[in-house]
């Protein structure tokens, strides 16, 4: 069995074994499964190796921009600080909220109070004891305005955070908030560490330290992280010894690295999981999955351009798109049609809402009841002397979004309405462009929350810099409703408010909605433990492992 020497994992930092060392360990393993087999024909049972060990490395599109996890608003971000750091709960493999740094709970009869006990075994990884005053320290953090934390909606219910004693801690709500367990499970930060500092500006959003499975060892921006499994971690060391991220921002150069052995996981393109990875080849050391991923793709307005202020012009934009062409052509079909905001075939999403199929001469219609039409005889529609154009940016290393933007494009231009696409890099998108509000219409998606509480994206409260509501969407009636939502544990009465909120974003169309995507990963087949879920797959990665013969790299 040969090793190869990766970039990451250098000989003057790492040691490997030799050939000769890894065929001495595979004999001791045959010989453990031949004694281990003769011992179970006996009646005996036999463990004869864990599995720790080797390196896990995946492909991603882009960079993470900040490690603090209730800063991190992007996936990229997201992905990491989900195995540095650890919430009260989390989420199991059926999507139910269970216990993560909270072992158990009890929530008082009027809903407004919840006591949390807390795990006692467990240790921030700079070796102090995590306790509630790390609890109570983080939640007042996101609570302080002066931080600007764009998820600060989900804990503005919060009257009173009260520590009862080292391991138990009580939050106190001003009213009853429904999605309360699911959104304590946001990541806890050390108050020793953090005390005192800015959190934005702290040397912690690069070099976090958290409860979590894994520590960040190497970050080096654009370029790859490192993370070390934490052997102290409350539920169990990780089987993976190293957890490396690769920035590469290209899905076909991705493809490489995964069939070459440069990385072990990517997300597949529609067109590589149908036209590139039917080989015998490729099946034989690669799985590949499909499910429909908790996402969607949409394009946004801002709504406080007057070119998008009328509801009819919005209206237009999204009868002019073809989006069954977009996902035949883009997606290889490999997606759904998206109508708003929901997960798909849950208790929030409509099906009965406005529907918006490709109907040019209805976008046509509408245009012109709007004002706009082409009075120079010149290809493009005008009003009161301003042509109808307008720039449509959305980020570099997307190739499904730039594709989108080309049919669009091209299906705006049919009705007479001339568009500039814009390619931009990544976090400059964010920083510059999305978080500021500065642009006309942009193309993006949403990783959707497994509550339905949709009050960080489209309350009005949410409509400021940094925050999540950046198209400026604002009624009074969906307020209402997503106020009422939040407000009542009733299940029954959740699905009238968010079905609701569903009609009434699908009438206006803030944005248009395009499509859900199938997620479509593939794993090299040296990975072991992998089991599908309605949660997907990596919901328990740190029991993923790989046998001691088929492991690539030995530190």
């Amino acid at each position: 069995m040969k090793l190869k020497e990766s970039k990451f994992f250098s000989s003057s930092s790492y040691t490997f074994k030799p050939s000769y060392i890894i065929e001495g360990m595979i004999m001791k393993t045959l010989f453990a499964i031949t004694v281990s087999f003769l011992l179970f024909i006996f009646g005996f049972s036999f463990s004869f190796a864990d599995d720790y060990g080797d390196a896990y490395v995946s492909g991603s599109l882009s960079d993470a921009t900040i490690l603090i996890p209730f800063l991190a608003d992007d996936s990229a971000s997201g992905g990491i600080c989900g195995l540095v750091y650890n919430g009260l709960t989390k989420v199991d493999k059926d999507l139910k909220v269970v216990g993560d740094l909270a072992k158990s709970w009890e929530v008082s009869d009027d809903k407004l109070r919840i006591i949390f006990k807390l795990r006692e075994n467990v240790i921030w990884q700079d070796g102090v004891e995590f306790t509630a005053e790390d609890v109570k320290f983080t939640f007042e953090t996101i609570l302080n305005p002066d931080n600007a934390v764009p998820y600060i909606a989900s804990f503005q219910d919060i009257e009173n955070i009260r520590v009862i004693d080292k391991h138990t801690i009580e939050f106190v709500y001003k009213k009853p908030y429904a999605p309360a367990l699911l959104k304590l499970g946001m990541g806890i930060i050390p108050k020793h560490l953090f005390k005192g500092i800015n959190i934005r500006d702290s040397k912690y959003a690069r070099a976090p330290v958290g409860t979590g499975p894994y520590i960040l060892d190497v970050w080096k921006t654009d370029q790859h992280m490192i993370l070390n499994s934490y052997k102290d971690y409350f539920d169990g060391e990780p089987y993976i010894s190293k957890y490396v991220e690769r920035i590469i921002p290209d899905q076909a150069v991705q493809f490489l690295e995964l069939i070459t052995g440069g990385i072990d996981y990517m997300s597949l393109s529609p067109y590589q999981y149908k036209y590139r990875t039917e080989t015998i080849k490729f099946n034989q050391r690669f799985n590949k999955y499909k499910y429909l991923a908790h996402q969607y793709t949409y394009i946004g307005y801002n709504l406080k351009d007057p070119m998008f202020s009328d509801k009819r012009v919005r209206q237009a934009l999204s009868y002019a798109i073809d989006k069954e062409a977009i996902i035949e052509g883009v997606l290889m079909g490999l997606g759904e049609e998206c109508s708003g905001p929901f997960i798909k075939n849950t208790y929030a999403y409509n099906d009965d809402v406005k529907k918006y199929p490709y109907d040019p001469d209805k976008a046509r219609e509408l245009l012109a009841e709007a004002g706009w039409e082409d009075t120079d005889a010149d290809g493009i529609l005008d009003k009161n002397g301003q042509p109808f154009s307008f720039k449509l940016i959305t980020n570099q290393g997307n190739k499904q979004r730039e594709d989108v933007a080309t049919i669009t494009q091209r299906n705006w231009q049919d009705i007479g309405i001339k568009v500039e696409v814009q390619t931009i890099a990544f976090v400059t998108f964010l920083k510059e462009f999305v978080d500021k509000r500065n642009f006309q219409a942009l193309i993006l998606g949403w990783t959707m929350p497994i509550d339905p509480d949709c009050y960080n994206v489209w309350h009005s409260e949410t409509i400021k810099e940094g925050g999540l509501n950046f198209i400026g969407y604002n009624n009074p009636e969906v307020d209402k409703l997503i106020e009422a939502a939040r407000g009542t544990y009733d299940i029954s009465e959740r699905a009238k408010c968010y079905q609701k909120i569903h009609a009434l974003i699908a009438e206006e169309q803030p944005y248009t909605f395009l499509y859900f995507p199938y997620a479509l990963p593939a794993v090299n087949k040296r990975f072991k433990g992998i089991v599908p879920a309605p949660a997907g797959i990596s919901y328990d990665f740190i029991n993923w492992h790989v046998p001691k013969a088929e492991q690539r790299y030995v530190f």
